[in-house]
């Protein structure tokens, strides 16, 4: 190991590179990339892409150590104190995600008294701590939408128009298909499910989008609310087929039977 950092430093002379502290843009891009990096490790750890468990403990720990040692160094980026808070309102619900077998429990049907309130009060300081200081980012508008779920006592009292707010925002901050795909539910619990659809024909046509198994999860969701049980089934099926989450995919298919059996 000595000989290969020993080479390393060598190269590095021989190079003509030297070590000096970023810019300021500099600073900023490789902060943001930092922050990407452990946003995508924690959503992983959450819900797993594939295999056979719908989470991943290890990867969402070190993704929620790793925010805290950034937030520990970073005290007052806002960004980075509403990472950390994201991860914390989100990471709070795991207990109540899957049933005894593994099975997928959807947020409105989950044992709200099993979500981690130490966490939530952690995450919800942060967040209200970020919107005191006036500026808000991506982060900070999607710990703002977690918070607005886990502080309400049932599905019910959902603040569905608050979340929509907060979609709309991040809908103008970035170009991103996902927050279309979320802002579409918040709309359809806003406005009714035939708005929400209509949303989701527009998305239909991007083609970082196309074909992904949450479109057509999001799309029998909200044919199941307008009542189209057979529409609800094809999309459900559809998606069962495209997802490489075995959890997901025993979800998907339970829908379709319910459906099915009605």
């Amino acid at each position: 190991m000595a000989q290969r950092i020993s080479r390393a430093k060598q190269n590095i002379k021989a190079a003509g590179g030297r070590f000096a502290m970023p810019s300021d843009v500099e600073r900023a891009e490789r902060l943001n990339a930092v922050m990407h990096v452990l946003y995508l490790i924690f959503n992983e750890g959450y819900t797993a892409s594939s295999g056979d468990a719908l989470n991943r403990v290890d990867l969402s720990n070190e993704a929620i150590r790793l925010a805290r040692l950034l937030h520990a160094l970073l005290p007052e980026d806002a960004e980075a104190s509403a990472l950390l808070a994201l991860m914390l309102l989100t990471d709070a619900r795991r207990a109540a995600r899957t049933g005894a077998l593994g099975e997928v429990i959807p947020l409105d049907e989950q044992d709200r008294s099993l979500w981690d309130r130490k966490a939530i009060a952690e995450g919800t300081a942060l967040v209200e701590r970020g919107l005191a200081g006036g500026r808000i980012g991506a982060y900070g508008a999607q710990a703002a939408i977690a918070a607005i779920h886990d502080e309400a006592p049932t599905a019910e009292s959902t603040d569905w128009q608050q979340i929509l707010g907060y979609y709309d925002l991040l809908n103008e901050m970035s170009d991103n298909p996902m927050v279309t795909l979320n802002r579409a539910v918040a709309v359809a619990m806003v406005h009714g499910p035939a708005r929400g659809l209509a949303l989701l024909d527009e998305l239909a046509t991007d083609e970082r989008i196309t074909g992904h198994y949450r479109l057509d999860a999001v799309r029998g969701h909200l044919l199941e609310r307008s009542g189209d049980r057979d529409g609800a089934i094809r999309h459900f099926t559809a998606a069962a087929e495209r997802t490489t989450s075995t959890p997901e995919q025993n979800y998907l298919r339970a829908k379709v039977a319910r459906l099915a059996a009605r």
